[in-house]
């Protein structure tokens, strides 16, 4: 019989693996009932539902591997990270769900989550006040209005498997929904900044990069306590801290 294997695990969800099959178990059945409705819209590969009952869906394992992690190196080519860019721009570009998604927060929440967090981030003694007044500053550009697009809202790079040069599949689409472009852009290349040019050669439009590198501020100012919290480490080479710094 296969080992199970515990790929992510934490308070609010836990995904094993059987064999070829994962075991996605998910606090928050809304969250399976939106990936599960997401997959089924989303034009782009994805993974083959088996069975979905309360509180867990269990989905086919996709062939390839990862584009590569948060922390570690790049394991595609450049092809491969176009080609991956062209799939985010067709996935952007198809009608997008009824419901707002994690890329969908207003203006206005995000400002007001972001400040309240950076307070806390340097009263907890978390990060340098100053590391995280000129990231606050960074991550403003992002606050501006965006015409609504089919987003996935977690696209980080280990969600994308490929073969080759081929994508293959994406997974987790439980913050999908209606949300700004820019942020799933910018969640795919967080600590892959030299990968930039290739996705947005495959992506094949017009990208600001200053809300990209906004996204990128934001998004780890956000992160950092909550994955303190959950025994994951945002200090770790080439993750969110390093992130931060990048931009000082």
């Amino acid at each position: 019989m296969d080992e199970v294997k515990v790929v992510v695990a934490h308070s609010e969800r836990a995904t094993l693996r059987v064999g070829d099959v994962f075991l996605k178990v998910d606090a928050d059945q809304a969250r399976v009932d939106v990936e599960a409705e997401t997959m089924a819209l989303a034009p782009v590969p994805t993974p083959e539902i088996l069975w979905r009952k309360p509180n867990v869906l269990a989905i086919a394992a996709l062939p390839g591997t990862t584009l590569g992690r948060l922390g570690g190196p790049s394991t595609g080519s450049s092809t491969a990270w176009a080609a991956a860019g062209a799939a985010i721009r067709k996935l952007h570009d198809a009608p997008p769900p009824p419901r707002p998604g994690r890329a969908g927060r207003s203006a206005a929440a995000l400002a007001a989550e972001l400040d309240d967090e950076c307070e806390l981030l340097v009263t907890n003694g978390l990060l340098p006040a100053d590391l995280v007044t000129r990231n606050r500053q960074v991550a403003e550009a992002a606050l501006r209005p965006w015409t609504p697009a089919f987003t996935h809202g977690d696209l980080q790079v280990a969600h994308v498997f490929v073969d080759g040069d081929e994508v293959t599949g994406i997974i987790d689409w439980s913050e999908a929904g209606q949300g700004d472009a820019l942020y799933d852009l910018a969640t795919f290349t967080l600590g892959h900044e030299e990968h930039l040019d290739d996705v947005f050669a495959g992506y094949g439009a017009d990208i600001d990069l200053d809300v990209i590198h906004a996204w990128w501020s934001l998004r780890s100012l956000l992160a950092v306590r909550w994955l303190i919290e959950h025994h994951f480490d945002p200090f770790a080479p080439g993750c969110e801290v390093d992130v931060l710094k990048s931009r000082m």
